[in-house]
């Protein structure tokens, strides 16, 4: 979608740019108008192309938002009103893609919008969860400790994708490192070989010759490899635009060995996480448990969770409502529901966060020890088969000549 530079005037009489992504320049106008500015110009912005299968727009890290967050809070338990807070943190933001936000933002607080408002069309970037921690915060009038919170609860997120990022970096870069390898060895490696042999006219090995051909393939019809993977970069990218695939994809994801665990025991952490972080924050309980479904991130499993506000309506407590969608293991189940007889849900969820945390963190570390072996035995199988390409038919071609 292109974006597009727009002046515009206040009714006090500021003028002042503003840049928007639109279909056309006429939404533009219109989008603008109905917030009641006065639009004198509209010129696309070619400084910011964008591509139907690749995006560059620039985003926007955890670890930036988080301290923006924190910044923000401090201000304001400072004494500084929240148009003030935004001003300041604005004006030293290194993140551009944030910096422009803030400032959509800062103006839409400046005409009068409350923030949890000013922040809604950017739920994509910051999560619905946010928005709705704003908009409790500021009618309980607790805006900072709400926030406070949200800082907890977003540090915690982001540490465990740090932690299985980083677990997953060492048997990633060892499968690379064999693809690579390979690629040396079909491109330089056997061509040079193989008219080694030829001289001799010596009779090569099965694995020899195969290898031969398959090197030969790749170096002619590169162009063919080059096709293929662009379409499949673009047919990746439509895929992942269907909703259906994102479904397919992660049903998929619960069927691989100790995929299952990880994913439904991740499900489950992030699910209590939110709800108690909304709960805490004062949001009641039917749109916080429908939030705390949107923050699951396998997209069947959340699927399954949407039942959950529908029973709540219908009269049923949250554990047996939550039973019905066989998500979550019995231990779940029990302690939320002594949560709600004890009056203490909230910190009963936190607990069971913190539970399956400790327990992804495991078989997640119990899963790289086993990729681990199996990428270097791939890779020793891999130079072991290449040596017999290369070196079997000179044995052969020892013997001739003796």
């Amino acid at each position: 979608m292109p974006f597009f530079l727009c002046r515009l005037t206040a009714e006090d009489g500021r003028v002042f740019i503003r840049t928007l992504a639109a279909p056309s320049a006429a939404d533009v106008r219109l989008h603008f108008e109905s917030e009641g500015l006065c639009v004198l110009s509209v010129r696309r912005d070619w400084r910011r192309p964008q591509f139907a299968l690749f995006s560059f727009e620039k985003k926007i890290k955890a670890r930036d938002f988080i301290m923006f967050n924190q910044e923000f809070m401090a201000l304001l338990r400072a004494g500084y009103p929240v148009l003030r807070s935004l001003d300041v943190i604005a004006g030293r933001a290194k993140n551009s893609a944030l910096k422009e936000t803030l400032g959509k933002v800062r103006e839409d607080v400046r005409h009068g919008k409350s923030l949890s408002e000013a922040f809604a069309p950017f739920e994509k970037r910051f999560t619905k969860i946010y928005t709705a921690s704003l908009m409790a915060g500021e009618q309980s009038g607790s805006l900072p400790e709400t926030i406070s919170q949200f800082i907890q609860y977003a540090k915690t997120i982001d540490q465990t994708r740090r932690r299985i990022r980083s677990a997953m970096t060492y048997p990633t870069l060892l499968f690379a490192f064999s693809l690579g390898l390979l690629g040396v060895l079909l491109n330089f490696v056997l061509p040079n070989f193989s008219t080694f042999y030829a001289d001799f006219e010596a009779q090569l090995p099965l694995i020899t010759v195969i290898l031969i051909d398959v090197s030969v393939f790749v170096r002619r019809f590169w162009w063919l490899w080059l096709l293929l993977t662009i379409a499949l970069v673009a047919g990746t990218s439509r895929l992942k635009s269907r909703e259906e695939t994102h479904l397919w994809l992660d049903r998929q994801k619960l069927r691989l060995p100790l995929g299952r665990m990880i994913w439904s025991e991740s499900a489950v952490s992030l699910f209590s996480r939110t709800l108690s972080l909304l709960i805490g924050a004062g949001v009641s309980l039917l749109p916080s448990v429908g939030l705390a479904s949107q923050s699951i991130p396998n997209k069947y499993l959340a699927s399954r969770t949407t039942t959950i506000p529908a029973g709540i309506q219908n009269g049923e407590t949250l554990s047996d409502a939550m039973s019905k969608t066989e998500v979550f293991p019995s231990l779940t189940l029990d302690m939320v529901r002594i949560g709600e007889t004890s009056a203490n849900l909230g910190g009963m969820l936190r607990e069971v966060a913190q539970v399956y945390d400790e327990r992804i963190q495991s078989k997640v570390d119990t899963l790289v020890s086993l990729i681990e072996p199996v990428v270097i035995i791939f890779m020793g199988l891999l130079v072991a088969l290449m040596l017999l390409a290369v070196y079997m038919p000179i044995f052969n071609i020892i013997k001739v000549t003796r």
